[in-house]
């Protein structure tokens, strides 16, 4: 089937983290995505974990070419290739692709019809603009850090960059909601994505209430919500957020019918007393006895899987959550496997993943379709261009 975005060509010259996983969800679509290195060691990513495993898991089905844009031939190749592109992504801080000449106004003055994107920690205007940050940083200013840091600061650590991947979330609906008016209009567009406003965006529902001044809940969170010991010393988690319907048929399967009648106000004002019961109880059997009979009775509740069990769970894999390359013909040892594309459509579906491209493996393919013969390419590289 031919994908979703086929026919659209992507120029990435976004590293690490968002800008990667963006073009990665819209390379998975059909788009052709043509990442723009450095010639000295590429996107820094290819060697975070000593592995490739985090650049690999970002960037398949892309392919690869190494440009000096502080080289004049290098300059000259890029537009090159932007003039063939629907679609440019950098992950600069603001004022880098201005000084490189690639700026958005720049771009867009010559290309009309680009959607030029943009990710940054803080946007393009703003006091913040230029300080640097991770994506802690972004979860600090948002808030977010203040309603999950409950005893112990020092010792918080999120296992998610959210603000990385809210980020690249947002910049993918961007792109296609800009390609969707490119194609209503004629014009291109400018997205600006912030990974401070995007999870802004997803605190929204703790920000409205003390934006018009409504009074906060009190109380914290319900007693039945969080991680508890078992006695095979897995876990499980029980998410029973303020639903009545739920915290009964856990009392009930933890031998406490009396406190099912409790409402929402009275657990939270008894969670501490509530949850050491609930976790007394918990801890007399195995994780997955508890699973069985919780979820049997309706009450919200999963086991906390190691990454090993996860890959093994059966909806995982009934869901087709995990894919291979194919590139073994025998018992699959040869063969790359991949976390599927998310989405699920009717009528399309995600391409099967090629494996990530090497540094600049597809530089001469990609000159040779700009039109650059044996020769030209020989000069380039003489030259320190590429």
């Amino acid at each position: 089937m031919a994908g979703l975005l086929s026919g659209i060509t992507v120029i990435s010259l976004a590293q690490q983290y968002p800008g990667p996983y963006c073009t990665m969800l819209l390379s998975d679509l059909g788009a052709d995505v043509v990442l723009v290195e450095q010639p000295s060691g590429g996107d820094p990513a290819r060697g975070i974990d000593g592995l490739g495993s985090f650049f690999s898991a970002l960037n398949r089905g892309k392919r690869s070419i190494t440009l000096d844009l502080k080289h004049d031939d290098g300059k000259a190749i890029l537009w090159e290739l932007l003039e063939t592109a629907d679609v440019v992504v950098e992950g600069f801080r603001p004022g880098v692709m201005e000084r490189l000449g690639f700026g958005q106004s720049e771009v867009r003055e010559r290309l009309s019809e680009i959607v030029y994107c943009s990710i940054s920690g803080f946007g393009q205007d703003g006091p913040y603009r230029s300080r640097a940050g991770h994506d802690l940083s972004y979860q600090a200013l948002a808030g977010l850090l203040a309603s999950s840091i409950e005893t112990d600061a020092r010792n918080y650590d999120s296992p998610l960059a959210i603000g990385d991947l809210s980020s690249a979330m947002f910049a993918t609906v961007g792109i296609v909601g800009a390609l969707l008016h490119r194609e209503r209009s004629g014009g291109g567009e400018y997205v600006d994505v912030s990974m401070s406003d995007g999870l802004l965006s997803w605190m929204g529902t703790s920000l409205e209430a003390v934006l018009n001044g409504v009074e906060q809940r009190a109380g914290g969170r319900e007693p039945a919500y969080g991680v508890f010991l078992c006695g095979d010393g897995k876990y499980i988690s029980l998410s029973i957020a303020h639903e009545d319907h739920f915290w009964r048929p856990l009392c009930e399967q933890i031998g406490r019918s009396d406190l099912g009648q409790l409402s929402g106000g009275e657990r939270r004002a008894r969670r501490d007393e509530l949850r050491e019961i609930i976790a007394e109880r918990l801890a007399q059997e195995s994780r997955d006895h508890w699973v069985q009979v919780l979820a049997a009775a309706n009450v919200a509740v999963g086991p906390v899987l190691s990454l090993p069990e996860v890959i093994e769970d059966p909806h995982n894999r009934a869901r087709e959550m995990f894919v291979s390359d194919g590139a073994s013909d025998g018992d699959g040892a040869d063969s790359h496997w991949y976390v599927a594309h998310p989405l699920k459509f009717a009528e399309t579906e995600a391409r099967v993943p090629s494996p990530a491209p090497r540094l600049g493996q597809d530089t001469d393919v990609i000159l040779r379709e700009l039109g650059h013969d044996d020769e030209q390419i020989r000069r380039l590289r003489d030259g320190r261009a590429l």
